[in-house]
């Protein structure tokens, strides 16, 4: 299969269009006809853009309102394809694409709409043009891809095929295994999109919330077995009408798109055992094994504050690096490095973001396999300097310009650590901490489908619901990402007045906002925090009176959760415990976390309540830090 995108996935004028499509290495597009009748160039222009891109047109499409005519409006019908073809002609492309029709004078019937295209397919057959049908899910007479493949089955021409639509077929929920038996000649274009599943009217949900493969809600996996089957072998198109990527960068819209198309491809053969044609061959997405560190670029000024901040947490030093300002601090299998030299990308992340969060690193299965699987989904490795002696860990680019650091079991990179660092041993027991639980990241509202797509097809993943929490200033869209041992929580926002998106604009960008860590007493935890100088986030009474009435817990387990400042979740399989650091200046912060059972979330339920007391209390680092000495 090739791969394919119509012009209406982005934005900008056609030829700014074009030009994304080709620099995200699409070979093929599909002209949408709006976008072909605003430009003021001849078809003929259009075509030696594209040629000069490197791009086949697949189509001009659509073809409207063709089928089921009254006598007296056929005629005109047939007239306008004849332009049509006339117009595909210069273009150079042989397909017409007719979706079916919405016109309330078209007339039902099987065989008065086969004997419709099979006169159409007779035009088309003079001109040396194929004709494709494909099935709207709004149309009142065909809706239903079955019901299109019986038209193009009647109207006897090989000429007149079927185009599949995934959004079409998948927002009526229809059964997907009657593709299998469709030949794979006779289906002349496949178009695909993803999308969340919504309670809406079909042409308005088509017309806004599509999104790229990987993106929604929608069962493609089997879509794409079930095409497998029919050893269809010619375009696989997006096509994708959606108000976000309309409003932004049309080349990471298309970068997405084509990385997403070879994702899906990958998954398909995988499953079915065999490459499908016109697939990239790249390693397979591997689960990540867990948090092997996290690094923060720390100003020189800001250091001793965050170091006793650290070590209030509990955590002690374990290592400094051979040559560079930058220490390894531990607790469980925590790993923090702190990184404050003065060259190098750290460094470089710290004057445009402050103290942050610059680069998270994972444990895979193998290190360089992930990375050339990022590669061939078009993702940008990092290669930094190294020093004498240093170890080159494999990374990518990650959120906000921040890295990505793979680590593997191999005799290398699984002693990362000793190649780096003079080790020591820990002082102190620390304060029960053992390790990452997740790590929350704040984004642009419009990157949050980027980076859902980012690890979702670099790693065996699975994203969770999408949930919307209440921000006293707005709403935050929340989606979460799990990964073996790694769990992400992408937060975003289009109000200006949320946490999230003060963070956002705080920090210059998007970036880890708070970082989960896991406790098997949350409560001694706490108090030992306490009793370091940590100061935790109040958590205002009525939580606690509300807990009381809807919780079965004790006065005393409640009482002694008001006078911590922990919050209380359960779900069907086990309890959840938190607890939040005050927050530091530019909105990061600590979340301290005990999972009791099978609970899998996150607190959603407390979020509010979070959220909430942080407008309240947010105040500069150095009380936080003063507090922690």
């Amino acid at each position: 299969m090739r791969t394919s995108i119509a012009t209406v996935c982005v934005s900008g004028t056609l030829p700014e269009k074009l030009e994304a499509i080709a620099a995200a290495q699409f070979t093929a597009v599909e002209i949408f006809e709006t976008d072909l009748i605003a430009w003021p160039g001849t078809p003929r222009e259009v075509r030696q853009m594209c040629g000069d891109l490197g791009l086949d047109i697949v189509t001009c499409q659509p073809f409207r309102d063709f089928e089921g005519l009254p006598e007296a409006r056929r005629a005109k019908a047939f007239d306008r394809a004849e332009r049509k073809f006339d117009l595909l002609q210069e273009l150079g492309s042989d397909l017409l694409f007719v979706c079916s029709s919405v016109s309330p004078e078209a007339q039902g019937g099987i065989d008065r709409i086969a004997a419709d295209f099979a006169e159409l397919g007779d035009r088309a057959a003079k001109r040396g043009m194929r004709v494709g049908y494909e099935a709207l899910a709004w149309a009142p007479l065909i809706h239903d891809y079955r019901d299109a493949w019986e038209v193009v089955r009647r109207a006897g021409r090989d000429n007149v095929g079927l185009v599949l639509d995934s959004f079409h077929i998948q927002s009526r929920n229809l059964d997907l295994s009657p593709i299998r038996a469709i030949p794979g000649d006779r289906i002349f274009l496949v178009q695909l999109a993803d999308a969340p599943k919504l309670q809406m009217d079909y042409l308005s949900w088509s017309r806004h919330w599509r999104c790229m493969p990987g993106q929604g809600d929608f069962d493609l996996a089997s879509f794409m077995d079930a095409l497998a089957a029919t050893n269809y072998g010619g375009f696989l198109s997006l096509e994708i009408f959606n108000d976000r990527f309309r409003a932004g960068s049309a080349r990471s819209v298309a970068v997405d798109g084509h990385r997403s198309l070879i994702s899906l491809l990958d998954d398909a053969g995988r499953r079915r055992g065999a490459s499908i044609p016109g697939a990239v061959t790249m390693p397979p997405p591997a689960p990540v094994g867990r948090v092997a560190f996290l690094e923060f670029a720390v100003h020189e000024q800001d250091r001793p504050g965050f170091v006793a901040m650290l070590a209030a947490l509990g955590f002690a030093e374990i290592g400094q690096h051979r040559s560079k300002e930058v220490t390894l601090f531990a607790q469980g299998t925590i790993r923090i490095v702190l990184n404050s030299d003065k060259e190098g990308f750290a460094h470089s992340y710290q004057i445009t973001h402050g103290t942050s969060v610059c680069a998270i690193a994972l444990e895979t299965a193998d290190a360089r396999a992930t990375v050339e699987r990022a590669r061939k989904l078009f993702d940008d490795p990092h290669n930094g300097p190294v020093g004498p002696g240093e170890l080159d860990i494999p990374a990518v680019r990650g959120l906000g310009g921040s890295l990505l650091y793979f680590l593997d079991l191999g005799p290398e990179l699984s002693r990362w650590a000793e190649t780096d660092f003079v080790m020591q041993a820990p002082a102190g027991a620390g304060i029960g901490l053992t390790e990452v639980d997740h790590v929350s990241q704040s984004m642009q509202y419009e990157e949050m489908l980027t980076w859902l797509l980012f690890y979702s097809t670099l790693f065996a993943a699975r994203k969770m619901p999408s949930q919307a929490v209440i921000d006293p200033g707005g709403v935050v869209q929340s989606q979460v990402i799990e990964s073996g041992g790694l769990r992400l929580v992408l937060n975003g926002s289009q109000s200006h007045r949320t946490l999230s998106s003060r963070f956002v604009t705080d920090f210059f960008g998007s970036g880890v906002q708070h970082v989960a860590l896991s406790s098997q007493d949350l409560k001694a935890t706490v108090r030992a925090a306490r009793a370091a100088g940590i100061t935790m986030l109040p958590i205002p009474e009525n939580y606690y009176e509300d807990l009381a009435a809807r919780t079965d817990l004790s006065d005393a387990e409640i009482e002694e959760l008001k006078a911590l400042d922990i919050l209380y979740d359960r779900d069907g399989q086990g309890e959840f415990w938190q607890a939040y650091t005050e927050t530091l200046d530019g909105g990061f912060f600590f979340e301290l976390v005990q999972r009791g059972g099978g609970y899998a979330g996150y607190g959603a339920a407390n979020a509010p309540i979070r959220l909430a007391a942080q407008a309240r209390t947010a105040r500069p680092a150095d009380v936080f830090i003063e507090e922690a000495l």
